[in-house]
């Protein structure tokens, strides 16, 4: 009953006409995002959420809009991956190895309208899950003292900074920056400014949205200068859009394991969407066999990794919600959003401003619908979007990051340190250092710090106190694991070549 009256609430915010426009505004813009090559989910939400202090949306509203854009990349990541044999985003890349073979066959139709009804399944399930997993969880999440806190940021480093890279020097050092970043400002306890060089700006600290935005949007900009200055071009004709319903009834057993599976990769801290797609195509590829054909093009080897995948990306809002923790690198960013808007992720969450939680699991649900039409009648729009070229592109996102960092603090100061974040984040993915950690380290830095500090002053400086619960124990066993585990798995885990022709 408790479910069905919080389900109320959430439908009555999400039924209201301003976050229904909203809703199907940030699916479209979404979807656009994915389809285009190299943006993805994170970048596309980094870019647009200045975009919600700018029309002065509340908590929920800027939840909505910014978790339909991360739903509609997940779905249009497919298009590109399907007609051009490039990923929209690195979980789409699972698609291009039967998307595009099925395209280059003369079913490129198909295909999209296969992996768009997979995609619906998985995120549709993975939002149910969200829906019945996240309250128990924050339960849970009760138990939780300082020294289950700190062990629990540490698993979050360990695991997201170790998937995120093919190096795990490089992303131990990418989380360093970040909770170095994260001291800088005036220290709470003493008062005494730290890392800040005597510039008065930097004594508030770092601000999220500033690192955020430099780090993805502005250096996704000089990345499009350097190798985009050319127009994109179709690889394969869409010419005929039509249902193949057979492919669709046939891949239904395929859509719903690949959904369990891709969810249960999301909830975990840190594996995120490109997992949930990897493991969901090798698990139906080791069920269908030789025989299978996966590779060739068949359709259970389109449907699988889009169940995965969006799947994936539902789960990963599970940890951010009732832990405050991001399965991935674009809850991390919607992560700072509600940081900024003095939301507090966590298990208070949900009896504090259940509003907002419910509010959010209610605008998905109906999002999904709105994907699903969208993705398959309006399929041949979005394909137009692949011939957008680089220079009408660029400007629109430059303007939209320092129109909207500027209308946050009207300070000159941030844009120039978004520029400068923008050139960092440019030369650490030129050196194959991945970013994500370090927008990690600025979230959680703070948090981290204040969970060590209050773990010493109740055991009076012992440091074992850290270890002190069964609870801790395991989070530091599966940080360790998570950080080790693909130093080894690496050749299993290893991306696939993308099919040439």
């Amino acid at each position: 009953m408790e479910l069905l009256s919080n389900l109320a609430i959430g439908f009555e915010i999400a039924l209201s006409p301003y976050t229904l426009m909203l809703a199907v505004i940030g699916c479209f813009i979404g979807t656009i995002i994915g389809a285009l090559p190299g943006l993805g989910p994170s970048n596309g939400v980094a870019i647009l959420i200045p975009l919600t202090f700018t029309m002065g949306l509340d908590a929920t509203s800027a939840l909505v809009l910014m978790t339909s854009v991360y739903y509609g990349a997940m779905y249009g990541g497919r298009i590109s991956s399907i007609l051009l044999n490039i990923p929209g985003d690195e979980p789409a890349l699972m698609t291009t190895l039967d998307g595009y073979p099925m395209a280059k066959a003369g079913r490129a139709g198909d295909a999209l309208v296969l992996s768009g009804v997979a995609s619906f399944v998985g995120a549709f399930l993975a939002t149910i899950g969200l829906m019945l997993l996240a309250p128990i969880l924050a339960r849970v999440a009760f138990l939780f003292g300082p020294a289950e806190y700190f062990a629990l940021y540490l698993l979050a480093f360990a695991t997201l900074g170790g998937m995120a890279s093919n190096n795990q020097a490089k992303a131990a050092i990418a989380s360093c920056i970040g909770l170095g970043i994260a001291m800088i400002g005036v220290d709470n306890n003493s008062g005494l400014p730290r890392l800040t060089g005597g510039n008065m700006h930097l004594f508030d600290g770092i601000d999220f949205l500033v690192a955020i935005v430099g780090l993805f949007a502005i250096a996704e900009v000089f990345f499009f200068i350097e190798s985009h200055g050319k127009n994109t071009s179709i690889g394969v004709k869409l010419e005929k859009v039509t249902i193949p319903v057979k492919d669709i009834m046939e891949s239904g057993w395929t859509m719903l394991r690949s959904s369990v599976v891709g969810f249960i990769a999301g909830v975990l801290p840190g594996a995120g969407a490109s997992l949930g797609s990897f493991l969901a195509y090798m698990t139906e590829k080791s069920i269908a066999g030789e025989k299978g054909g996966f590779g060739t093009g068949v359709p259970k080897g389109v449907a699988a990794p889009e169940a995965g995948n969006n799947a994936a990306a539902g789960g990963a809002l599970v940890p951010m919600l009732t832990l405050g923790v991001p399965g991935s690198g674009t809850t991390a960013v919607l992560l700072a959003l509600l940081m900024t808007l003095n939301i507090t992720p966590g298990p208070m969450l949900f009896t504090e401003r259940p509003e907002v939680v419910w509010g959010l699991i209610a605008s998905l649900l109906i999002a999904n619908f709105v994907l699903l039409l969208m993705n398959v009648p309006m399929v041949k729009i979005f394909v137009k979007i692949l011939s957008v070229p680089p220079w009408v592109l660029l400007p629109g996102v430059t303007m939209i990051s320092f129109v909207g960092i500027y209308s946050l603090s009207g300070s000159y100061f941030d844009l120039v340190l978004m520029v400068g974040f923008g050139a960092l984040g440019y030369v650490l993915r030129k050196l194959d250092v991945p970013t994500v950690p370090i927008i990690l380290g600025i979230l959680l830095g703070g948090h981290m710090e204040d969970a060590l500090r209050r773990a010493m002053v109740l055991s009076s400086g012992d440091w074992t106190f850290l270890f002190s619960s069964k609870i801790s124990i395991g989070l530091w066993i599966v940080a360790f694991v998570g950080f080790v585990a693909p130093m080894f798995l690496r050749n299993v885990l290893k991306k696939p070549q993308r099919i040439t022709d």
